[in-house]
């Protein structure tokens, strides 16, 4: 069963439509990635599934995005509530300039928790889900901007993770990062996928085949093919996707 569904979703900036009628779902569990060249609409999308671009004055949305079947653009819909169970991690790391430990329980003392050995037990569980656990127990109360990159979006993991989300939407979280702190969160990100549902935007196609289960390919706003990853990358069934994952564009 899906826990998030796009039906005939567009969406404007002004008069320029951005995304084009996107139909998807996506069952619970495991990675899919979002592939295409910049501009095509893929961070866009993603925006929609938590309502990140309400925040952008002049987009206008038809259609419809459902989570567990309720219609999120619903004027019923609790804003607040909805980003807790869809969270969202950024290309940036974007840690508050708070120590690591406010950081992780910032969005647990918004609900009211206070109890020290419950956000205590909650930060090692989170930070270390997110695999920065080792590298930053020691620096808990140290500012969080302090950390390297890799440490600092990791820490902005730990914070999504600490709310217990069902839903986590990654734009492209490791393209700011070196080649070992992006192999380190990609192999976080395999062992969360069985726990959550994993929505990310990638440009880096090696990254898309290694650890999503599956790919959508965007182009100019439509979603072009949406299929098992393994199966759109050896045997593509548009040859827009062809094109694109061998390189003759983007």
């Amino acid at each position: 069963m899906s826990i998030i569904e796009s039906n005939d979703l567009h969406l404007y900036y002004g008069k320029h439509e951005a995304l084009k009628g996107i139909t998807m779902d996506f069952n619970e569990g495991g990675i899919t990635a979002l592939i295409g060249p910049s501009g095509c609409g893929k961070s866009t999308y993603l925006r929609t599934l938590n309502r990140m671009n309400d925040l952008i004055p002049s987009v206008t949305i038809t259609g419809k995005v459902t989570y567990k079947e309720q219609d999120i653009y619903s004027p019923r819909t609790d804003i607040v509530t909805l980003r807790k169970q869809i969270g969202m991690v950024f290309q940036q790391p974007n840690p508050f300039p708070f120590s690591v430990y406010d950081n992780v329980v910032y969005g647990l003392r918004l609900e009211g928790k206070h109890s020290k050995s419950e956000l205590d037990q909650i930060v090692e569980e989170s930070l270390t889900a997110a695999a920065v656990w080792d590298d930053v127990k020691d620096k808990l109360h140290k500012s969080a901007l302090s950390l390297s990159g890799g440490q600092q979006q990791r820490v902005c993991i730990a914070r999504v993770l600490a709310v217990k989300p069902e839903v986590i939407l990654l734009d492209e979280p490791t393209s700011a990062l070196d080649p070992v702190s992006s192999g380190k969160i990609e192999n976080m990100l395999l062992e969360l996928k069985d726990e959550y549902t994993m929505i990310m935007v990638t440009h880096n196609m090696q990254q898309a085949s290694r650890i999503s289960d599956k790919t959508a390919f965007f182009l100019n706003g439509d979603l072009i093919e949406y299929n098992d990853t393994k199966k759109m990358f050896l045997n593509p069934g548009e040859q827009e996707t062809e094109d694109y994952i061998s390189g003759k564009f983007g």
